[in-house]
């Protein structure tokens, strides 16, 4: 018997190191080792890998180079991004809006900061995920030093109005930040034109490395250092730059930018292949996030009477690999903030799943995924009290 084909689809959790990145990160390690802070020859020209890839990544979001700083992670940028800008407008107000569906980086960020005494404004979001600008808008006050909304939602993959909210901050002189760790590399992103003050990025999401990610931070935005302990990144963010991870981080964003086109169309057709027959072959079944205005290659769905956790552990079984949301929340029994969110009730956002597909996805893969979530929530429902109460409601 053979064994069975293993099939990644949590590339929203992350992603391999593409070929073509870790063919530029190997040399780093062992020929241009050099700490980019030393003066001799080696540590400069660790120094130049360093300013080549910081331009590199700036060309991919039409930025000046001197505008990207880098990090070890998303997370690392969404806390310095909503911290920093905290702390250097203390003065001028304790006032920050954010959205209920925001990444717990940003979420828990602002809790922090509300322990400090800060006043956090959390938006709602309509059923598809998306955030009303009227009601950013609305929620301004005098008092107002930031608003942090995500460009894309890393559970149901929903696009923000990311414009039109950048334009009411700026109409208002607020601090516009953005959490682009999912939309990078699969939508454009032209600071040149959007109005955002700050952006969060991370490379393991894009087939770089965990471990190196990067913010935007717009010439004249007011930030406090966020690392104490060097001058490194112009004396904002001290510590050793992980030149290797950067330049394999400047690699794949370009590789992401350059096959934009094509990856979007490939993608899109997986994702609505797979939305179409599952949800004309699975009944009692919701697809989350909005059914346009997603990323291409994310699908999130609730079924109905059963539990998320045993659906994947089923679907591994049939040798699928997919989640049920965040990777970052895994670990917890909770449901989804994101889909209470969006009006879910509890029992609802227990029985979700998210398939994110990536370079590696076929559409040969579609129909056994579908024909095994076909057999999963069948005998999932047959053994759910839940399913067997509604049966005896329908039938009177």
């Amino acid at each position: 018997m053979s064994a069975t084909k293993r099939v990644y689809l949590d590339h929203a959790a992350t992603t391999p190191v593409r070929p073509e990145v870790m063919d530029a990160m190997l040399p780093i390690f062992q020929e241009h080792f050099g700490n980019p802070s030393s003066f001799y020859h080696r540590g400069q020209e660790a120094k130049r890998l360093l300013e080549d890839a910081r331009q590199r990544i700036a060309t991919c979001i039409q930025a000046q180079a001197h505008e990207i700083y880098f990090t070890s992670c998303g997370t690392e940028s969404d806390n310095w991004a909503i911290k920093g800008v905290a702390r250097a407008l203390e003065k001028k107000g304790r006032h920050i809006i954010t959205s209920k569906i925001e990444h717990h980086a940003v979420l828990h960020s602002c809790e922090a900061l509300a322990a400090q005494g800060y006043e956090i404004t959390y938006l709602d979001v309509d059923a598809d995920g998306r955030v009303d600008p009227q009601a950013v808008r609305q929620a301004i006050r005098p008092d107002t030093i930031l608003v942090s909304i995500m460009m894309a939602n890393n559970e149901i993959g929903t696009i923000q109005p990311i414009a039109e909210i950048g334009a009411i901050c700026q109409e208002h002189k607020v601090t516009f930040h953005s959490d682009a760790v999912q939309a990078a590399g699969a939508i454009p992103i032209d600071v040149s034109t959007l109005p955002v003050d700050l952006l969060s990025f991370s490379g393991h999401k894009l087939y770089a490395p965990k471990g190196v990610g990067a913010l935007y931070i717009r010439r004249g935005t007011r930030i406090a250092t966020f690392m104490d302990g060097g001058a490194q990144e112009r004396n904002r963010r001290g510590g050793t730059e992980n030149v290797p991870y950067i330049v394999g981080f400047a690699k794949a964003f370009e590789l992401a930018m350059a096959e934009m086109a094509e990856n979007t169309k490939h993608l899109s057709a997986l994702r609505d292949d797979l939305i179409e027959k599952v949800l004309k072959a699975v009944p009692h079944t919701r697809l989350n996030g909005h059914l346009t205005e997603r990323l291409p290659n994310n699908v999130n769905f609730s079924f109905e009477f059963i539990e998320g956790e045993s659906i994947l552990i089923m679907l591994d079984h049939f040798g699928f690999e997919c989640s049920s949301g965040s990777a970052c929340t895994s670990g917890s029994l909770d449901p989804s903030h994101v889909l209470l969110a969006i009006g879910l009730p509890h029992e609802k956002a227990h029985g979700s799943l998210r398939v994110t597909f990536g370079k590696s996805s076929e559409a040969e893969d579609i129909d056994r995924l579908v024909e095994s979530l076909v057999k999963i929530v069948s005998r999932l429902r047959d053994i759910s009290p839940l399913y067997e109460a509604y049966l005896k409601e329908k039938q009177g």
